[in-house]
């Protein structure tokens, strides 16, 4: 499955279940800094390891928002 593939289903279906109702819970600061770090490993896994000079490291935070979007 390609990347742009993956990214949709992200969008269009796994995100909006994972936060449904969301604007009725009582959500404490935890509670979003927890969602946060799900959205970022569900993006690195989508995005892959970031290769530089066949030198293989993880995307930074701000490069996955980037490619969220």
């Amino acid at each position: 499955m390609s990347k742009e593939v993956k990214i949709e289903i992200y969008k269009m279906m796994v995100k909006p279940t994972v936060v449904y109702g969301s604007d009725t819970w009582a959500v404490a600061e935890m509670d979003m800094k927890r969602m946060s770090t799900w959205e970022r490993k569900i993006l690195r896994r989508i995005h892959g390891p970031e290769v530089k000079q066949e030198i293989q490291g993880i995307r930074i935070n701000q490069e996955l928002r980037e490619r969220a979007i």
